[in-house]
Order: C-alpha cells, then sequence, then structure tokens
C-alpha cells in the first residue's frame, strides 16, 4: 500500500466528519447562511495567503529545479486562481473594506497557520505532507458534490472549483509526489509525516466547525465557580 492511501485510510473518521459537517452539507443544500459563508470567505483568504507562502517555502526546500518549479507554480496558482475565487465571493457577499479594517483571524485559523509554519521547519516531505489535506479533502468533496444544485450562484461557483479537472491535477501530482519523498523511509519517520497528515486533516474538519459557530476569541463563561 502506497503512504498516501495508508494515510487516507487511517484519517478516514476525520475525513468522514468533514464531508457529513453541517457547513458542507449546507453548501450541497443551497442552505447554508450567506453570512457564514461570508465568515469562512474571509478566515479563508487569510488561510490561503500563509497556504501560498508554505508552498514557496516547499520551493526553497526542493533539491532539483523541477519540483521548484511546481511548487513555485502552485504557489503562484494559489495566488491567482484561489485569490481570483475569493474576489468574486467578496463581490457577492458586498464585502468591505470595514469589514477588513476589523478582520482578525480566528483561533483555529491562527492555529492551523502556525502549525503550518512549524511542520515548515522540515524538509520537503513535513511541508507536503502537511498541505496535502487541503488539496486533496477539497478535491474529494468537490466529487462528492458534484451533482448537488444549490440554488445559491455562490455555492455553485464553490462546488465547480474544486471538481474542475485543473484542481484534479494539481491535486493528483502532490499525492503521487508525497507517495515518492515517503517511499523506503524507515517506518519512525513515516509515522512523523502521517502525524502531519492527520493534524491537519483535523485542522481541515475544525476550518468547518469554527466557520459554522463563527468563532471568536471571546471566553463565554456560564456560571460562577461555587465557593
Amino acid at each position: 500500500m502506497t503512504f498516501c492511501k495508508e494515510v487516507r485510510n487511517d484519517c478516514n473518521d476525520l475525513w468522514e466528519a468533514s464531508f457529513h459537517h453541517p457547513f458542507v452539507k449546507g453548501i450541497e443544500e443551497g442552505t447554508l447562511p450567506l453570512d457564514v459563508f461570508k465568515y469562512y470567505v474571509m478566515q479563508d483568504a487569510y488561510y490561503l495567503t500563509h497556504f501560498a507562502k508554505v508552498q514557496a517555502i516547499g520551493a526553497v526546500k526542493a533539491t532539483d529545479l523541477e519540483t521548484t518549479k511546481r511548487f513555485a507554480y502552485h504557489s503562484e496558482q494559489t495566488c491567482a486562481a484561489e485569490m481570483a475565487l475569493h474576489e468574486s465571493f467578496m463581490e457577492l457577499l458586498n464585502v468591505k473594506e470595514t469589514d477588513w479594517a476589523t478582520f482578525e483571524p480566528s483561533p483555529t485559523a491562527y492555529s492551523y497557520v502556525s502549525h503550518m509554519y512549524r511542520s515548515a521547519e522540515g524538509d520537503l516531505a513535513d511541508v507536503l505532507a502537511t498541505i496535502l489535506p487541503c488539496y486533496w479533502l477539497y478535491y474529494e468533496i468537490g466529487e462528492r458534490l458534484k451533482e448537488a444544485t444549490p440554488k445559491h450562484p455562490i455555492y455553485q461557483k464553490w462546488i465547480a472549483t474544486y471538481r474542475s479537472e485543473w484542481f484534479k491535477e494539481l491535486v493528483n501530482e502532490q499525492i503521487t509526489r508525497m507517495d515518492h519523498l515517503a517511499e523506503n523511509l524507515p517506518e519512525k519517520r513515516r509515522q512523523k509525516l502521517k502525524d502531519r497528515f492527520r493534524r491537519s486533516s483535523y485542522y481541515e474538519w475544525n476550518f468547518w466547525e469554527q466557520a459554522w459557530t463563527m468563532e471568536t476569541w471571546s471566553v463565554n463563561v456560564s456560571s460562577k465557580a461555587e465557593v
């Protein structure tokens, strides 16, 4: 069994939780409140800004020019294609400069980005094991929702992006690369990469959750402790 098949099986519980999360189901059914999706899009724009930078770090850590070129290309695609998608969402969602002036990353988004940078202290395999769930999970969601017909155009566009052939090719390229990087590594090293992959898979689930709850940095104390 290849590394990616093995780690995908190991993380199936987390991925199934993502597939069935009410945020994802809301996109599929077209019932997700737009204010929740607006919150998600702004948090995702923050995340993708750093995702592109981590991809660029991967280009630096590559040991051959072809891999450097490909990671640089992936970074550019994140900046161009993904951010263009979000710009169109910003218009549809009526996101204003005042919204950005008061924006701050959620605890989950901040923690996920920190996890990526911490993993990027390692080598290229560490980088890719950490960012691969974002690629791969979104592709599988796009495939699962390809027959969905939500009435709102913003949800139609979101699904169409992640079920596209363009995105599929990028995902398959990185899966193949991850298998190559993990091939013949000692089991202890492979386990470290699996741990990075699983943590990112958890953060992917938690990203839906933080959007669904519109997470803040506030602490709600429901009751005073008895003396």
